[in-house]
């Protein structure tokens, strides 16, 4: 792709303004798991009854729509980025609420709604849509004294974290409230408040702890292996141990034949097994690059909207990421939680996209803070 300097077209603009490296990074995530599809997907889909390449073809037929969707938002300025945000907030907060009504429960949990050839979990779509939503509200507040921006931000907050827990979606309720609590630091939040928003992180744990009979289960498990169905986590651990340093090549693991979320939340393990610990450590370096580029092109950020919304997205990519990875080695309990654009799944490459598209578009170069 070539643009002259002078051209003045919106995609011009965009290709002298956007940060290259982390498109790259991006796309190498991508392409990794299409690899990552073929490799763990098959197993799981005879399991189910379907033929081998059914999850295959779903994964790159929605590939042409993420790869859209990350180049038209971040083709948008930051003011159109944050009506966009806020658009999609309003429905996937409807959506969240219609969960409760027309969800369909599957494994315990109401988190999904059931469209056409589509199954849909609206939480997925909160989150980024929430960053950039409450990223505005802490900025209003702080150029406008007068607007209540931290207030309806908190209750927005506690409306989410409550219809999450309701679900119950223990991981996506962590990774809102650690955002979110991230965001309102950087926003100037004195320390106090800071320590008491660190208490009541610990309480609410001990109370999720005592009260949700799931999560009091899955506590247990993994501080006592010997109590409790620990089958997967057991697994995931063999197929790392299985695939040492160089792993034993595209195609060759056995643990996918066992493993029930082979293709999802514990396709890391699939990873490990086949190609082997330093191919996995390229993959935490990649995540790790995104999230520190993108750190490193807001140090110089002179709009606190555009600081606060794009700090958001990153944190909430990377500690979705820990979350995964940390699951398939044992390292916390397990979580429902897909690793960004590696792991099976509509709804969190959709949103994934949505949310890299926002970040992408959010720390391209602008003269002055400029938001246009």
């Amino acid at each position: 792709m070539r643009f002259a300097r002078t051209d003045q077209s919106a995609v011009a603009r965009w290709w002298w303004t956007v940060d290259r490296w982390t498109l790259a990074a991006l796309l190498c995530l991508i392409g990794f798991g299409v690899v990552l599809s073929l490799s763990a997907s098959p197993a799981v889909a005879v399991r189910l009854g379907y033929e081998p390449l059914y999850f295959v073809r779903r994964e790159v037929a929605l590939l042409p729509f993420v790869l859209a969707i990350i180049f038209v938002v971040s083709l948008q300025t930051p003011r159109t980025i944050r009506r966009l945000a806020a658009v999609g907030f309003v429905v996937a907060m409807v959506l969240l609420a219609a969960t409760f009504v027309i969800g369909v429960e599957i494994k315990g949990a109401r988190r999904w709604i059931d469209f056409p050839g589509l199954s849909l979990q609206p939480s997925e779509f909160v989150k980024p849509t929430f960053a950039v939503v409450a990223a505005w509200l802490f900025s209003e507040q702080k150029l406008r004294p007068g607007f209540p921006g931290n207030a309806i931000s908190i209750a927005l907050c506690l409306v989410i974290l409550a219809m999450l827990i309701k679900q119950p979606d223990i991981g996506m309720t962590v990774v809102v409230a650690v955002v979110w609590f991230t965001q309102f630091y950087l926003a100037g939040l004195r320390l106090y408040w800071v320590a008491a928003g660190g208490i009541a992180g610990i309480l609410g744990f001990a109370g999720a702890y005592l009260w949700l009979p799931h999560v009091t289960a899955r506590v247990n498990e993994f501080l006592d292996p010997t109590i409790g169905d620990d089958y997967q986590v057991n697994r995931s651990i063999q197929a790392f141990v299985n695939g040492g340093l160089w792993g034993r090549g595209p195609g060759e693991g056995t643990v996918k034949n066992f493993l029930p979320d082979a293709h999802a939340d514990f396709v890391f393990a699939v990873a490990g097994e086949e190609f082997g610990l330093i191919v996995c450590l390229a993959v935490i370096a990649l995540f790790a690059f995104i999230v520190l580029r993108g750190c490193s092109r807001l140090l110089q950020e002179g709009n606190l909207f555009v600081l606060l919304a794009a700090a958001g997205l990153l944190i909430q990519f990377g500690l979705q990421a820990v979350i995964n990875m940390a699951t398939a080695l044992d390292l916390i309990p397990t979580k429902g939680m897909t690793l960004p654009f590696l792991s099976y799944g509509g709804s969190s490459m959709i949103a994934l996209a949505l949310g890299m598209g926002m970040l992408v578009g959010l720390t391209r170069r602008r003269l002055g803070g400029s938001e246009l």
